[in-house]
């Protein structure tokens, strides 16, 4: 099993651009791209995967249930920014057709094709070396050493009662694209 991260409805303390960036309520996607830098996701993992009980909860699974898993790395000028990761039930058709959408952005559809959604507040916690997103980013960046405390967030969208969880843990690398 997956362990369980506290997630929080304050986010933790970061330097002003960051703090922006993890706030952001519209497009993720978008606030990259203003960096002016060159964007890109890169497809890490998609298909049948075991989630936290968190997860299931809020996807309305029982515990132990597997569910539809997509990770990326959102890079700026190749550059391993933020590691993403969707999770949606296993039967909920309209999301994992739009998961299963090779190197294209999910926030262009989150916040730009589709206007009957609900999202829940966004949640955050500094996720430790066990979550699946630090996990990612450690393998992405070829670190044989633990990255602890990456800032993260959370959300849930609905579509027709449909759940997709959205959570993104934002690299150290990040912070000189915001700078520069």
């Amino acid at each position: 099993m997956i362990a369980h991260t506290p997630w929080h409805p304050s986010p933790p303390r970061l330097p002003p651009a960051l703090l922006a960036c993890l706030t952001e309520r519209g497009s993720l996607t978008e606030h990259l791209i203003a960096t002016g830098h060159p964007f890109g996701v890169t497809v890490v993992m998609q298909g049948m995967a075991e989630v936290a009980a968190d997860e299931a909860q809020w996807l309305g699974l029982p515990p132990g249930s597997p569910a539809y898993v997509r990770h990326v790395l959102l890079t700026l000028s190749d550059t391993p920014v933020v590691a993403a990761r969707s999770v949606t039930p296993p039967d909920a058709t309209f999301w994992r057709e739009v998961l299963e959408r090779g190197g294209r952005s999910l926030g262009f559809t989150l916040f730009g094709e589709l206007d009957d959604l609900e999202r829940s507040p966004l949640a955050y916690c500094r996720a430790g070396d066990d979550h699946p997103l630090v996990r990612l980013a450690r393998d992405a960046a070829g670190l044989h050493t633990p990255l602890q405390h990456l800032p993260a967030r959370r959300s849930r969208f609905l579509r027709d009662g449909a759940p997709l969880i959205v959570a993104e843990a934002f690299l150290p690398t990040l912070e000189r694209f915001l700078l520069s």
